[in-house]
């Protein structure tokens, strides 16, 4: 049976058609130059809204979705796995399309390419600003105007990020089927050598930073729902990352979107409050994590074309003009530390009004 609903699989989401979504911590990079893609230092816990009913925000339970907890100027990365069948995902920061830089749109366009494809595109590390570039996501508040919400709309209303995936038309999705099934035989049929490559490595090269404790149950009952800080992404700096140009024509995908889901970025005593958990650690700083010698990552895909960027997110400014300079030092990468890499579901999610 075809799963038709949004869940929670650990920290991972899995939206309709097996399409799974995880959130990463990550490093943060300077907002100047270009740098490789760092790795990640544990996924963002992920819950569902509607589990905590009364202490939440009222709008939250009217959009429904999950929360997760991210400290100011926290970066993070969106990581794409689960599912072998073609899907088009649109990433949505603040209501603000990630790849095309319009408002966020029930249906997907071409002109510009407002969605990525899976499984061709296996993460996304920012929004699509540049020539074979993006620029990182990063956590801010809303109210400054740091936001690319804020950045692109003039306003700062919505806050954290929107997901949407829509699968292959019903005829294509059978063809392609058939296509896969035909080229699975031939491949059984051909002698297999010893050895070869395995699946692509991930990004999630580093455990989860140490330190993070189970919280405890709120005392004293359960804490009344408030106005809770917004938090919303920024960017920060450059890394090398394509995204991807679909290759089908729109008409092949679906019309309608299989499923979407609202993700609700939430600061640390926030998570701690409404959750009873404690938040992760804070990430590691820079010069700890260069000297441990963790890899670094250049991705590229040889048979896939890049899109270029729109004016919206090409013209997006870095977190560091609303917040200030960073002035913790940076410490480059060794070139030996850059590694190529390339050629049970728990309840639905809710959906809500946004």
């Amino acid at each position: 049976m075809t799963e038709d609903t949004v869940r929670i699989d650990g920290n991972a989401l899995r939206l309709p058609g097996g399409l799974q979504v995880r959130f990463i911590r990550t490093l943060r990079l300077p907002e100047t130059g270009t740098h490789a893609l760092p790795p990640g230092l544990g996924e963002f816990p992920v819950r569902r809204v509607e589990d905590y009913g009364d202490r939440v925000p009222a709008e939250w339970r009217a959009r429904g979705g999950v929360m997760l907890p991210v400290y100011l100027r926290e970066a993070m990365w969106l990581s794409f796995a689960g599912t072998a069948e073609p899907a088009a995902l649109q990433v949505g920061v603040g209501k603000v399309c990630a790849v095309s830089g319009k408002p966020w749109s029930s249906r997907l366009t071409r002109d510009p390419q407002n969605y990525v494809v899976l499984p061709r595109q296996p993460w996304l590390d920012g929004i699509n600003s540049g020539k074979g570039t993006v620029r990182q996501f990063v956590a801010v508040p809303l109210g400054l105007g740091a936001t690319v919400e804020g950045q692109v709309t003039g306003e700062e209303v919505w806050g954290g990020v929107q997901l949407q995936s829509f699968p292959l038309e019903a005829g294509e999705l059978a063809a392609w089927r058939e296509a896969e099934r035909r080229r699975t035989e031939a491949l059984s049929r051909m002698p297999q050598a010893p050895g070869g490559y395995g699946a692509a490595m991930p990004m999630m090269a580093a455990p989860p930073a140490p330190g993070a404790a189970p919280g405890a149950a709120p005392a004293g009952g359960a804490p009344r729902a408030r106005s809770a800080p917004a938090m919303g992404l920024g960017v920060g700096g450059s890394m090398r990352q394509e995204v991807y140009r679909d290759d089908r024509p729109l008409k092949a995908w679906a019309k309608e979107p299989a499923g979407r889901v609202f993700v609700h970025l939430v600061t640390p005593p926030e998570w701690r409050r409404i959750t009873g958990e404690a938040p992760p650690p804070s990430p590691v700083d820079r010069a700890a994590y260069t000297r441990a010698g963790l890899p670094w990552f250049d991705y590229y895909d040889q048979d896939a074309a890049d899109l270029a960027p729109t004016d919206e997110l090409g013209s997006v400014q870095p977190v560091g003009d609303w917040l200030g300079d960073d002035h913790e030092p940076w410490q480059q990468p060794s070139p030996h530390q850059v590694q190529p890499l390339g050629d049970a579901p728990g309840k639905p999610v809710g959906d809500g009004d946004w």
